[in-house]
């Protein structure tokens, strides 16, 4: 029987939760809001806390036999055309990590782009796998990085056959993919899996005029982040599967050693109730989107010192092999200033939120839930910033290094670097030391430094001159970078 796709157990359990009037006694404590601050229920409202119960022993009975959850995950794995999908209410940030411990045991080699999230390198400390980095297609003129060709990784598994398998970041941030049928075909020729972070991809499946989505490229594991690209809330992630490469049973385990044991179900619902509506709705509503984005598109490149990058800047020899038109992703060095002063003045003087912001560009991320009047604003907000842009001069600039430049030597693994001796050191005795910390500019989280990295004065001078002109560093030890964290 053909799956159905009006239905979404998790939320088709909790109304028949609340309707049968069950009188809890388990945790949470709130107790169906009765028990919350009236103060934070006049914030939050009563729905975020009526959604808020145990799994099993509240959603479902105490040993869930109800399978609610199971059919949930069942209908997502339909929808995207994989064999198996789980949920995590962890964010992709543990799915990552889950698929990189069922692929490699520590000390074993994982072939890696060097252009991977945080979470990738947490999953590095935490396991102790060996990364073979692989390194990034480097725009030199929008000084911008692309995902690996799959002639790179070809190379790295001709110098490593022994690597356990690859993890490929597409699409990235800024909307760039990589060939993923290809890369998926060099690893299975070896008989090792492909993990795919696709975490700003969640809505590949569902538009035949987006990229190939990681499943249908061949990829064995998918990690999609649903509260990026999709309806789903914050933290929820789902993480895909097929093939017999890799062992569900495996993965599972895996994803269990990392999760918590008081999995959300609010995020449960919103994986659930998302999933439903783009399998009912989901080619219509991105219809709607890449028509918006596009007419979009075409009206920036109509502001003056504004140009959206398309897949003509993108996409080419050495560059990208596709491209997602839904991140629009705004050049701003023709004001004369940079991305993260621009960010900042439309939030303050125009009360809109791009998503990311780099030392010449904004991200304004569109998706199936814009319509012509946000688009309306976010379109007035840079007119509005253009011609401000005399007032935003002054500011300080960015020292961004050549690529060669900006490739760090790994002296030593992640793991051993942060759980080694190390010190705090002012920044200029830096140089020369193994960094045993990760410094990232954030968003979009894409470590500039690891730990186990020989630091360097380009480098450290990028970093300092990027936060006095507004980057963000959060995971460093010190912020401000007056101090860097090395080993002994």
């Amino acid at each position: 029987m053909a799956p159905d796709h009006s239905r979404a157990p998790v939320l088709e359990a909790l109304a028949e939760y609340h309707a049968s009037k069950q009188l809890s006694f388990t945790p949470p404590g709130h107790k169906q809001a009765r028990g919350a601050d009236p103060r934070v229920r006049e914030v939050l409202g009563d729905a975020a806390f009526y959604g808020d119960m145990l799994a099993s022993g509240g959603l479902d009975d105490r040993r869930t036999r109800n399978q609610i959850l199971e059919r949930a995950e069942k209908l997502m794995a339909d929808a995207v055309h994989a064999s198996h999908t789980f949920f995590s209410t962890c964010g992709s940030s543990l799915s990552v990590k889950a698929a990189m411990l069922s692929v490699a045991h520590p000390h074993e080699k994982l072939l890696i782009c060097r252009d991977a999230h945080k979470s990738v390198v947490s999953g590095l400390i935490l396991s102790g796998i060996q990364p073979v980095w692989v390194e990034p297609r480097w725009d030199d003129d929008l000084h911008l990085a692309h995902p690996p060709a799959a002639e790179d990784f070809e190379a790295a598994f001709a110098a490593q056959p022994d690597a356990k398998g690859a993890l490929v970041t597409s699409p990235t941030p800024y909307g760039s993919c990589a060939d993923l049928h290809a890369i998926a075909d060099i690893c299975h020729r070896r008989g090792r899996p492909l993990i795919v972070d696709e975490a700003w991809g969640a809505h590949l499946p569902f538009h035949p005029d987006l990229p190939t989505w990681a499943m249908d490229a061949g990829a064995d594991v998918c990690v999609t982040s649903i509260h990026k690209m999709g309806s789903g809330l914050e933290q929820g992630s789902v993480f895909h599967l097929q093939g017999d490469l890799i062992d569900p049973a495996l993965l599972k385990t895996r994803a269990d050693l990392l999760g918590t044991t008081s999995p959300s179900v609010l995020l449960y619902a919103g994986l659930d109730g998302w999933r439903r509506q783009m399998a009912q709705h989901g080619r219509g509503l991105l219809d709607r989107a890449l028509g918006l984005a596009a007419g979009v598109r075409a009206a920036v490149e109509e502001i003056e010192g504004l140009h959206v990058h398309d897949r003509a800047d993108f996409c080419g020899p050495g560059l990208a092999d596709d491209f997602d038109p839904l991140p629009v992703v705004i050049d701003v060095s023709g004001l004369k200033t940079t991305g993260y002063r621009v960010a900042d003045w439309l939030r303050t003087h125009r009360s809109v939120d791009v998503h990311l912001a780099d030392h010449r560009r904004i991200n304004t991320q569109l998706t199936h839930a814009d319509d012509h009047e946000t688009t309306e604003v976010l379109l007035e907000a840079l007119k509005a910033v253009s011609a401000a842009s005399p007032d935003l001069l002054d500011g300080p600039t960015v020292d961004v290094p050549p690529p060669a430049l900006l490739r760090l030597e790994q002296r030593c693994l992640p793991r051993d670097a942060f759980f080694g001796c190390v010190e705090d050191v002012p920044v200029q005795d830096a140089v020369g030391r193994v960094a045993a910390e990760m410094l990232t500019p954030y968003p979009p989280g894409i470590p500039t430094v690891l730990p186990g990295e020989l630091l360097t004065e380009p480098v450290l001078r990028y970093l300092r001159t990027g936060l006095e002109a507004g980057m963000n560093v959060p995971d460093a030890v010190d912020t401000q970078l007056n101090t860097v964290r090395v080993m002994q």
